[in-house]
């Protein structure tokens, strides 16, 4: 892993801690969970058939928001998705830190130039139409980066 001198531009623009993914093995249950013991509110909830995944996202009630974070619930929509073998090798729990780029594409040519593994040759398609991508594990300090573009706002 390549380590930044502080101070110094790195090429890559991260705007913001987008969220923090969490495995889960029922989503209506982590759901009820965050929100009756932490006061979390249910913002957005999808199947993502693509990515195997039924995703919620939950975020402070408003007013008391932490610049935008929130927080992911990923339960596997089939036993060979990513999220069924995460939860199967080490259970439920923290299972990636996203951060907001403006370009996905551009991030991932950058930390690819930098002998990062990047795992997917292009964006896929994340939660609400964002475009996503992520840095292997083993070369981000044993935490699964994802890069996330917020899809463009809808007129």
């Amino acid at each position: 892993m390549s380590i930044a001198t502080p101070g110094k531009s790195v090429g890559l623009s991260v705007e913001a801690i987008d969220h923090v993914g969490i495995a889960v093995p029922d989503l209506d249950a982590a759901i009820a969970f965050h929100t009756a013991i932490f006061g979390l509110e249910l913002v957005h909830r999808e199947d993502n058939v693509e990515q195997g995944v039924a995703e919620a996202m939950l975020a402070p009630p408003a007013g008391h928001g932490l610049g935008g974070t929130q927080i992911q619930l990923l339960a596997p929509l089939t036993a060979e998705s990513a999220i069924a073998r995460f939860l199967e090798h080490s259970g439920p729990g923290l299972q990636q830190l996203a951060y907001r780029v403006p370009d996905v594409d551009q991030a991932a040519r950058t930390l690819r130039d930098r002998g990062l593994r990047v795992l997917y040759e292009s964006a896929k398609r994340g939660t609400r139409g964002s475009l996503v991508n992520f840095v292997h594990p083993k070369d981000a300090g044993g935490v699964l980066i994802e890069l996330v573009q917020p899809a463009a706002p809808s007129r």
